[in-house]
């Protein structure tokens, strides 16, 4: 089962325009012309690079119940199954024993170290940025259509997961960027607070109305799997130094 790429974004870098509504903070990204997956992966092609048998009638459902961590995995696992070089290196370390009275303003540690190999050709997960700039693919509103035409969501699901590319597509070719279910991203959220959370984006199909648009950020913890969490994979540039305050 091949992965279907879309050259994003279409006419060269971007500088993406950032805000975080939690903390009022807002910057630039200059983000470089990469390749995304046109869908989530998917449960078919999460089988076939685990060496696993799925039923085919979920085939083309997104694969839920996945952690950062093991999309991480997924990500070297399928660039070796496409005889690319893995972008990850994960390493475990000790950490301090969380305590019961663990105050708010100090994170939980993390055991879990991934170092990013940006010389690596593989699979990997979109920047934060990246995925921001690939959802609105050239339109500036909260969202690339009508909901109802590209999105799953708590109105339209029935209360279900669906499968991929059952909606429109946006601009750039690429399916359920918002709706059905939220998609992990590589960035922490903000570590200083919340430690090793990560970012995730898009909405899923029991989220409603206002969680599906271009601009929402959210963050989970990197162990934590849901039925409506998912990822899509990238691959390419990403330019350095890409953070600028504004």
């Amino acid at each position: 089962m091949s992965v279907q790429m879309v050259m994003v974004p279409l006419r060269g870098a971007v500088e993406e325009h950032m805000v975080d509504r939690r903390t009022g903070r807002s910057w630039t990204v200059n983000v470089e012309p990469f390749e995304l997956a046109a869908t989530v992966v998917t449960r078919g092609l999460w089988d076939e690079v685990q060496g696993v048998t799925g039923a085919p009638a979920f085939a083309n459902l997104p694969k839920t119940e996945v952690s950062w961590r093991e999309a991480i995995l997924f990500c070297n696992a399928l660039s070796v199954m496409d005889g690319l070089a893995p972008v990850y290196e994960v390493s475990e370390h000790e950490a301090p024993a969380p305590t019961q009275w663990r105050p708010h303003s100090e994170p939980e540690a993390d055991e879990w170290m991934v170092t990013w190999d940006h010389g690596a050709d593989g699979y990997r997960l979109p920047t934060d940025a990246e995925w921001q700039v690939a959802c609105r693919a050239g339109t500036t509103g909260a969202r690339y259509g009508e909901l109802d035409d590209v999105a799953w969501y708590e109105n339209n699901s029935g209360g279900n997961v669906h499968p991929v590319q059952m909606k429109s597509p946006n601009p750039w070719g690429l399916f359920d960027m918002l709706g059905d279910v939220w998609e992990w991203c590589w960035d922490l959220y903000d570590p200083a607070v919340y430690g090793a959370y990560r970012i995730i984006r898009g909405g899923g199909w029991s989220d409603p109305e206002w969680s599906c648009r271009a601009g929402v950020r959210r963050k989970t913890d990197p162990i934590a799997s849901f039925d409506d969490l998912g990822f899509r994979v990238a691959r390419g540039a990403v330019s350095f130094p890409a953070v600028r305050p504004i």
